[in-house]
């Protein structure tokens, strides 16, 4: 019988193990998890500690039990995986409730430990990262037993925006800081303006270029000299992949640690493939290699490895065409989108750029809001490189709209040629998207 381990559970080694089970009844099929809970909703955890989503069951989507009575996966949680073998094919895991550590043997190993926080070099009871469930209890328990009416965010990702928002509408008075000025990075930098002046019609503090020295009980020592109290701080300073336990394999990884895969999800090693936030693989429209930590192309992986596991033969395996990034994050009344390569990556194009701002919408027709949209491309393809979107409404629908058109290979110019459904509660004759088009012929 056919052994598929799955290291690693939540987004992509849960969903890679139920898509193979799927097409394969007879392959035994054990998934090792270091953490508590196999699968969450990671993306809706800032939600739940906003109380906007009330019940936490609604949090878990799958448990070990159900795992193994509805789909016969052995999941087994804090069971982590420590050491590759790929001479013997195995792997050492520590069983963390025990302090066993013992090796398994497999035919077919797919790689799914995603990434962790980065820490801060400050040890304090009142600090947190915000990556599972666990964590999220832990928060959320604080902020009860503590009678939390403080908090400190530090960094300006999507997730630390969304944590908060979560926590301002909780009633918790919250500050900001970014060691940089540049938020929210997956945006271009002055399109982030709104974020700012969202939190000044708050009257959420917030500073830029700023660190923290120390902390001191609640009392907060910033590099700027800068001191004030906090009940709680929750850092989201960035993620690195955990991938060291791999470093003692023939595993190849890149600089950052990350684990190559080819369009197959398929690592250097036969046998072995890669899955999820701890993978390089590649943008859809330019080919180049990138790491995004979205639940998109996870679930998209999980998909073609379980197709590719049961086909017959190569000629029927299924190709990935690759990421776009596409992403969107809401910051209290609006939505901040964008698509395609970093807006640090286009220096290696010769690019222009078409912009327009009109409303969503019919001006006539009630809450017509602005919207910005923004398209890069290159001068000599025309093919569109890069989009951002914010706005108060409709911001997601451009998005979406810009990711389809280039995974369709359209042109800036064909932009003109999307018929986008009109009638005045949700959109113009002459769509932004089209007006994109229009704009691009002087160019």
């Amino acid at each position: 019988m056919n052994k598929i381990i799955v290291v690693g559970a939540v987004a992509g080694g849960a969903t890679v193990a139920s898509q193979i089970r799927r097409l394969d009844s007879e392959s035994e099929i054990v998934v090792y998890e270091k953490d508590r809970d196999m699968s969450f909703a990671n993306c809706g955890l800032p939600y739940y500690l906003g109380e906007v989503v009330e019940d936490r069951d609604l949090m878990l989507s799958a448990t070990p039990e159900q795992f193994y009575d509805k789909k016969n996966i052995t999941v087994k949680t804090y069971h982590e995986a420590i050491a590759l073998n790929d001479a013997h094919k195995t792997i050492t895991i520590k069983n963390h409730q025990t302090g066993e550590t013992f090796e398994d043997q497999y035919d077919t190993l797919i790689l799914s430990p995603g990434c962790r926080a980065r820490h801060l070099p400050i040890q304090s009871d009142r600090v947190f990262t915000l990556r599972n469930l666990v964590d999220t209890d832990e928060i959320e328990n604080f902020i009860v037993n503590e009678k939390v009416q403080s908090a400190l965010i530090v960094g300006a990702g999507y997730v630390s925006l969304e944590i908060l928002e979560n926590l301002f509408y909780r009633g918790i008075e919250t500050t900001l800081i970014h060691r940089s000025d540049h938020i929210n990075k997956s945006m271009d930098k002055d399109l982030n303006n709104v974020i700012f002046e969202e939190l000044d019609k708050r009257e959420i503090q917030y500073r830029l270029n700023e660190e923290i020295e120390s902390i001191t009980d609640r009392t907060v020592t910033f590099k700027s000299g800068h001191v004030e109290d906090y009940d709680i701080v929750i850092t989201g300073v960035g993620i690195e992949p955990n991938s060291d336990w791999l470093k003692s394999s023939s595993l190849q990884l890149n600089e950052q640690g990350y684990v190559p895969v080819n369009e197959y999800f398929e690592t250097n090693l036969e046998g072995v493939y890669a899955i999820g936030d701890v993978i390089e693989t590649f943008y859809r429209h330019t080919k180049k290699p990138t790491s995004i930590t979205l639940a998109w192309g996870a679930h998209r992986a999980a998909s073609l490895i379980a197709e590719n596991l049961v086909a017959k033969s190569s000629n029927e395996k299924s190709a990935f065409r690759g990421l776009l990034g596409t992403n969107i994050v809401r910051v209290f009344d609006y939505a901040l989108g964008s698509v395609g390569i970093s807006e640090s990556e286009l220096e290696n194009y010769d690019v222009d750029v078409v912009e327009q701002t009109q409303k969503q919408h019919a001006g006539y027709y009630p809450n017509a809001e602005p919207i910005t949209l923004r398209v890069y491309f290159e001068k000599s393809s025309r093919k569109i490189l890069r989009a951002c979107a914010v706005g108060k409404d409709g911001a997601d629908k451009r998005i979406d709209i810009l990711s389809t058109a280039i995974i369709g290979e359209l042109t800036i110019d064909e932009l003109r040629d999307i018929e986008i459904a009109y009638a005045p509660p949700f959109s113009s004759p002459k769509d932004i998207v089209n007006m994109i088009g229009y704009k691009a012929q002087s160019k």
